[in-house]
């Protein structure tokens, strides 16, 4: 069974309820199969945090989560992540920290990295990635 991890913008997206494409590859996966980093969780609470309406956003960022698993960081991960950066400095060719935690995780599981911004992260050499909204 194939798994996903989902980026800050793709999460944005179900949460919203558009684009129409991104919600029907959603739901026709299970659960199980979908997941974020705990740095995607930061920055959608970050998101939250500095918005108008924190408590109705916090009731949609908590629904959203309900059963989707947050993946913490570990040992193997900052590993990845050591590697990826090292790479991408070498090449003169960095992303941002937090796409580069997300991107760790998602390798370090040989998860599917779901973005709609996969011109940084196709970068990141033995990450595989997928555009749900076109």
């Amino acid at each position: 069974m194939n798994s996903y991890i989902l980026d800050t913008n793709i999460c944005i997206y179900i949460i919203n309820q558009s684009p129409q494409n991104v919600l029907k590859k959603f739901h026709e996966l299970d659960y199980r199969q979908i997941s974020i980093s705990i740095i995607t969780y930061g920055e959608l609470f970050y998101g939250i945090s500095k918005g108008n309406n924190f408590a109705k956003s916090k009731i949609s960022l908590d629904k959203f989560t309900q059963n989707i698993h947050i993946i913490p960081i570990d040992s193997n991960v900052a590993k990845h992540y050591g590697d990826i950066r090292a790479k991408l400095s070498k090449q003169g060719d960095i992303i941002g920290n937090n796409d580069l935690w997300i991107a760790a995780h998602a390798r370090s599981l040989d998860a599917t990295l779901v973005s709609n911004n996969l011109k940084d992260f196709e970068r990141v050499q033995g990450l595989k990635t997928e555009n749900w909204v076109g």
